[in-house]
């Protein structure tokens, strides 16, 4: 009897799953900490995964 696995997210192929990052601007804050920016991953938004493309959806060959 076969095992029955949930199908894994598609992946971004822009970050590769890894949708934002943090990113130190090289200045400091006054207690001296390290100022960082998080950027987020224009292609997903910031999910890490892509939606399926209609032609997949549907059952259809490349």
């Amino acid at each position: 009897m076969p095992e029955n696995s949930p199908a894994r997210p598609r992946q971004c192929s822009h970050c590769g799953g890894f949708p934002a990052v943090a990113v130190t601007t090289g200045s400091r804050t006054p207690a001296g900490h390290r100022e960082t920016v998080t950027a987020v991953c224009p292609s997903c938004r910031g999910t890490g995964t892509t939606r399926r493309s209609v032609r997949t959806e549907a059952g259809a060959t490349c």
